[in-house]
């Protein structure tokens, strides 16, 4: 995408899927917009092209109001590639730099402040600094429309280091204080209260094939930790600073954003907790050009054509995932949720009461944390010696920073850890690149589910022509595989005694 002419004929057709690809400013008005905005199209003569909100925004642009530019879907770049720059946007959506300054940021990512802010500012137009200060203003205006939490509380909530570089910033990006915007909001609804959760709506790319995705979690959902059905999911989140609760309903024909309402111990957690649920339903994906490169392969193609918008499930803890993929190698999908929840039950904390309040649920309690499980005996857990002690193991490795799944790692090293730890084979690191790091190139050649789905389509199913066959499938092996498992056809086998969480 480097032609603007191109980008200008999507603005001319107000076409969603390059929504979050690029943003659209209009030298006339001041305002920048999503491609898609149903805003009179502007003359070719007074459009300005930015590869990022922020950097829109460093120009002076301020945000539309009718199309909410900074809500977009992200740009699925920043999943498929590894880079620096990538990797750096996937930490800042997770809050990392309004946690730990863009010094903890670079340190994260293993390169210089100065360093790091020269190669975002080339590509994006802004630096670690202005990419966080135009997510934080989304935070702050997302509080200001769904509570009504004073405005200190909204300010440091987002993330802003102050009251007036809070008030400073909504009024630079939104063209409105942060009184008049909360004003609007309450027009608009009569169910806005303090204690309420808070009220999100998570914007996707058409289409989405939202009975697969609901089924596929709730056919693995860990008693106590998650509950879920095709009509809505529900789950326990464990956040940088606390606990959290989720309930998500899938969209109605016509809309284009899943509905979840999001309770938390710590409000700073909102932004980490909007990333963790874009990544646990792979809401920034592009799914034209995953369907595109798959029907390229004619025996893949009727699959496609069936299913599609078919995403890659994640995960809203990368830690929590590799331990699920652990108790699930060799066993099927039934027993494997049989041990989490065990564990969840013995080990997991407790949820605070509040959080539940108002809605009928089974969900009680976190994951164990790394910390937990590292400090267990092996002898104590009910399964085999060898499993038990890789368990532990796992858990000292992610304790002590052996291995770390945090947001914004690289895959590589994080595929040389996790082999260089005892009972983790090549099937659980591909599976933990697939969902755990939004890899959308991962495979599982050995998965039995893939070799039930191969030979469904008359091929071979041996890891050998598996991988061979998926050459024809890159870079989004990732959604072959759950192509392939949805050809396998029985959710609860498929894919058989190895895929689980």
């Amino acid at each position: 995408m480097d032609d603007e002419e191109l980008w200008y004929r999507a603005v001319m057709t107000r076409d969603p899927r390059f929504d979050g690809w690029f943003f659209v400013a209009v030298t006339s008005t001041g305002i920048y917009c999503r491609p898609s905005c149903s805003s009179v199209t502007p003359r070719r003569s007074n459009v300005v092209f930015y590869p990022s909100a922020a950097a829109a925004q460093k120009a002076g642009f301020r945000a539309c109001k009718r199309c909410r530019p900074d809500a977009s879907p992200a740009s699925p770049e920043w999943d498929r590639r590894s880079d620096v720059v990538a990797r750096a946007m996937v930490a800042i959506a997770d809050g990392l730099v309004d946690r730990e300054g863009v010094g903890g940021l670079a340190r994260h990512l293993g390169y210089s402040e100065r360093h790091l802010g020269r190669l975002m500012s080339a590509e994006l137009g802004a630096g670690p600094l202005g990419i966080a200060r135009a997510q934080r203003a989304q935070t702050a205006r997302l509080l200001l429309e769904t509570t009504n939490l004073k405005m200190p509380e909204v300010a440091f909530a987002a993330g802003f280091s102050s009251v007036r570089q809070f008030n400073d910033t909504v009024r630079a990006i939104f063209a409105e204080t942060p009184s008049a915007l909360r004003r609007r909001a309450n027009r608009r609804s009569k169910e806005i209260s303090s204690g309420s959760p808070i009220s999100l709506r998570l914007a996707f790319r058409e289409p989405l094939d939202g009975v697969e995705l609901f089924s596929f979690l709730a056919a693995r959902a860990v008693p106590g930790l998650e509950d879920g059905s095709v009509a809505g999911y529900k789950r326990a989140l464990s956040l940088p600073r606390g606990a959290g609760f989720v309930a998500l309903a899938p969209p109605t024909p016509g809309e284009r954003w899943l509905r979840a309402k999001v309770s938390l111990e710590d409000l700073r957690d909102l932004t980490a907790a909007v990333k963790r649920l874009r990544q646990l339903f792979d809401l920034d994906s592009d799914p034209d050009a995953v369907g595109e490169v798959l029907s390229s392969d004619p025996q893949l193609r009727p699959l496609v054509a069936r299913r599609p918008g078919l995403r890659v499930p994640g995960a809203t803890d990368g830690a929590e995932m590799c331990v699920r993929a652990l108790l699930g190698q060799q066993v099927s999908v039934a027993a494997a949720r049989r041990l989490a929840g065990r564990l969840v039950s013995l080990h997991g904390e407790r949820l605070p009461a509040g959080l539940l309040a108002g809605g009928k649920t089974t969900v009680s309690a976190r994951f164990p944390s790394p910390e937990r499980l590292g400090s267990l005996d092996p002898a104590s857990l009910a399964m085999p010696a060898s499993r038990a002690r890789a368990l532990v193991s796992l858990g000292r490795a992610l304790t002590a920073g052996g291995v770390s799944l945090e947001p914004g790692v690289e895959r590589g090293e994080v595929a040389r850890e996790l082999r260089g730890l005892p009972g983790i084979g090549p099937w659980t690191v591909s599976y933990v690149a697939m969902r755990a790091l939004s890899d959308p190139d991962a495979f599982l050649p050995n998965d039995l589910g893939v070799r039930r789905g191969l030979e469904a389509l008359g091929l071979p199913g041996d890891p050998a022509s598996a991988l061979l066959a998926a050459d024809r499938w890159r870079p989004y092996r990732s959604y072959a595989v759950v192509h392939l498992w949805s050809a396998a056809g029985d959710r609860r086998a498929a894919p058989g005694k190895q895929e689980v969480a």
